[in-house]
């Protein structure tokens, strides 16, 4: 068939500059690419075609590829660390809790996080420059992403060879479709952004109903009894931001009965994290609410905002140092 003539003549560029531009950030079908080409290569061996291409070399495109272009937000996580952290969140779908989820994914694995990122939906665009900002060696960065993008390609790869056939034949129905099948296709993927964006803004309503702005809160800590200030960002984001807001107390997020025992009900709890839109203090908040207590309030804007405001920050040293020996316990205990 013409389509598999045409795959084995572009397919590891097409394959190289999809999986490249996905790595980038950019909105690609990667993995339908990757079970398309694994699909038409195994028909075309079975064909005993004399036009085909070798997995081997599909795979290895696919690695240089994802390498290349996640070199590219590694370097950026090295040189501006939490900024190249908000510009990646920005490119994903899921950016109110990509950050949140892959720091816990890294502070419980480190580097190997790599070699699973890729089969977790917003997971490998943040986990990539985050390992820069952590300071990973080089020579680990690309030992572990070469594996992990390798395994990812593989089973895209594999997946298409091994219902090639069927493949096939809903090709074949697109094709005598023709521009009917394509505008069918391009509606649902339009319908599935605009429903993730849509979600996106009704959750962000739903939470900005019940929030404190930095201007509030610093009137507030001149009362007394002072709001419970609670810092819940994770261990790795307070190494690459080591500063808190003055009295603020490390908290974990998953912990909200252990922080209504320790601090009761009745007192006003305040809690910021380093998510966009706030969404782990949000969630917390919600969270703390539930189990009893009469005020909490996420801080709009979180540390970032109290900064712009023109309101003092304290390095992390000055925060008990119990606290962070639990912090640090928790991150190089794996």
């Amino acid at each position: 068939m013409m389509s598999h003539e045409l795959i084995a003549r572009y397919g590891i560029l097409v394959v190289f500059l999809n999986v490249l531009g996905s790595s980038l950030g950019l909105p690609l079908p990667v993995l339908p690419t990757l079970i398309t080409v694994g699909a038409s290569t195994a028909l075309a061996m079975n064909l005993a075609s004399s036009t085909y291409l070798n997995f081997a070399t599909i795979l290895g495109s696919a690695v240089i590829g994802g390498v290349l272009g996640d070199l590219v937000w590694f370097q950026g996580g090295k040189r501006y660390g939490e900024r190249t952290l908000h510009t990646v969140c920005k490119l994903s779908l899921s950016r109110e809790t990509c950050v949140r989820k892959t720091e816990r994914f890294f502070g419980r694995w480190g580097v190997r996080v790599l070699i699973v990122a890729r089969f977790v939906p917003g997971l490998s665009l943040v986990a990539v420059p985050l390992c820069g900002a952590m300071a990973v060696r080089l020579r680990s960065f690309v030992l572990h992403d070469c594996v992990g993008v390798a395994l990812w390609a593989f089973v895209g790869l594999a997946i298409g060879a091994l219902f090639a056939s069927q493949i096939d034949v809903v090709f074949v129905l697109i094709s005598r479709l023709g521009w009917q099948a394509l505008i069918v296709i391009a509606t649902a993927l339009m319908l599935y952004v605009l429903y993730r964006y849509c979600r996106r803004i009704m959750l962000a309503k739903a939470l900005e109903k019940a929030r404190i702005s930095v201007a509030e809160l610093h009137a507030l800590l001149a009362n007394n009894p002072r709001p419970i200030l609670l810092d819940i960002r994770s261990a790795e984001r307070r190494m690459l931001d080591p500063f808190v807001i003055p009295g603020a107390e490390f908290a974990d997020e998953q912990k909200p009965r252990q922080i209504v025992e320790r601090y009761g009900a009745n007192r006003t709890l305040v809690i910021y994290c380093s998510c966009p839109n706030e969404i782990s203090a949000a969630w917390m908040a919600g969270r703390l609410r539930q189990a009893g207590v009469k005020l909490a309030l996420p801080l709009t804007g979180g540390i970032d905002a109290w900064r712009l405001a023109g309101f003092d920050v304290e390095p992390i040293i000055a925060v008990s140092d119990a606290a962070i020996n639990e912090e640090e316990t928790k991150l190089f205990a794996h």
